[in-house]
């Protein structure tokens, strides 16, 4: 490595704008697709087993999967892609090719169960040596949700940023060399780990920042005017994109004083997201209108962590039994949120529960088009959705008529 990494990570983090404080910290999607992508791994490795995987990728339980992993930011943009069924080319030959499908069934659910370093490295060289056609290191994307301390993210950008700062010439779509370029990964945060992550989430991020050009390494004085144009429209494009993050979390801090207001009003006990409580609409702290504390629930940890990022819940007063349940989605997750629910059914599901997205209008066909999916119908819960406008144009009323959570019927939808 040429340049000085302690300066170069020391940029990388103070650089508001980069996906190190966009979406490495304190991101609370981020945290939430983590249990609701294992649970989507899951969920492909059962129709794989019960033959229930279809022969193409479009309405699998993996798309499903895939596109959760690709809303988290732009770390993971066309993550998806490697996945595509491509007839004409026969890959990635996991859809036609039982026994290459049962393989890949067999190798998620492997290192799902894995606990050691060793037991993951080992399914790889198992997977590499099938020689499955277009199976190759984009699963990583998958194994990071799985092993963020073990196994980073790879993609086009991150292996362009490492060539760029290790002055090596590693190439995308082999197993072998993704393995190598781990090994260095591993070893420069192992150098860094204070200044970075055990997490390996943020020092795949800094090389995506390089890769893309986003973080230049040294001076920029001798660009040429066409790199330099083409760097002053990243740059842009990176500004807009900060700005679009930020008023799409007003909203979604709007929706949940709105609910927190209506259930109040309902006469339920509310309480937001473990990681919203501080937060406030138009000088309304929601830390005045929730639970002080999160009601006691017969939980294991990890379980009990996902259900307190649960955007907004409604209890029976003075109960922990959760009346309703609402995820606000943003225009760039509804995925996740519909996994986070349908995940949260089975934890605390005792049959009188009600389960609601709230979602930007502009998003309302492409919530009915998930929400009508087979492998969301199959799970048989029910999650009805409400628009941003009613929600907000209907607040005052329905918390002024309303007398119980089915007063929510009036403005919601279903599939």
């Amino acid at each position: 490595m040429s340049e000085n990494p302690s300066q170069l990570i020391r940029q990388y983090k103070e650089d508001k704008q980069s996906v190190y404080n966009t979406w490495f910290i304190n991101n609370e999607e981020r945290l939430k697709a983590f249990r609701s992508i294992r649970r989507g791994v899951m969920q492909v490795i059962e129709d794989i087993k019960s033959k229930k995987f279809p022969n193409d990728f479009k309405g699998s339980s993996l798309e499903f999967v895939l596109t959760c992993i690709t809303e988290q930011k732009q770390v993971f943009e066309g993550a998806s892609h490697p996945f595509y069924w491509k007839p004409k080319l026969r890959i990635p030959d996991i859809y036609e090719n039982e026994n290459n499908k049962q393989a890949f069934g067999q190798f998620l659910e492997n290192c799902l169960n894995a606990k050691s370093e060793e037991q993951i490295i080992k399914e790889i060289i198992r997977l590499d040596s099938l020689k499955i056609k277009g199976l190759g290191p984009a699963v990583a994307s998958i194994l990071y949700f799985l092993h963020p301390t073990i196994i980073p993210p790879f993609n086009t950008a991150i292996i362009n940023g490492f060539n760029f700062l290790y002055k090596d010439k590693k190439k995308l779509g082999s197993w072998s060399e993704y393995l190598k370029l781990r090994e260095v990964m591993i070893d420069t945060n192992s150098q860094h780990r204070s200044e970075l992550s055990s997490d390996l989430g943020a020092i795949a991020g800094l090389l995506f920042e390089i890769g893309t050009q986003k973080l230049i390494l040294g001076s920029d004085v001798y660009l040429s005017e066409p790199e330099r144009k083409k760097l002053e429209k990243l740059i842009e494009k990176r500004q807009e994109s900060v700005q679009q993050e930020k008023d799409e979390e007003n909203l979604h801090t709007e929706m949940q004083y709105h609910l927190l207001k209506i259930g109040n009003a309902l006469g339920y006990d509310v309480i937001a997201a473990s990681n919203d409580r501080s937060k406030s609409h138009c000088g309304n702290s929601f830390s005045f209108m929730s639970l002080p504390q999160f009601p006691e629930i017969d939980l294991e940890r990890d379980t009990l962590n996902t259900v307190k990022l649960i955007d907004v819940l409604w209890f029976q007063k003075g109960t922990n039994n959760v009346t309703a349940a609402f995820e606000v989605e943003k225009s760039t997750s509804i995925y996740s949120g519909i996994l986070r629910l349908t995940d949260l059914s089975y934890t605390i599901a005792d049959g009188d529960e009600v389960f609601y997205l709230i979602v930007p209008d502009k998003r309302e066909k492409d919530v009915c088009l998930q929400l009508s999916r087979p492998a969301i119908k199959q799970n048989n819960v029910v999650i009805k959705y409400i628009l941003f406008s009613e929600l907000r144009s209907h607040c005052d009323a329905l918390c002024k008529f309303g007398e119980s959570h089915h007063i929510m019927e009036k403005i919601a939808k279903a599939v």
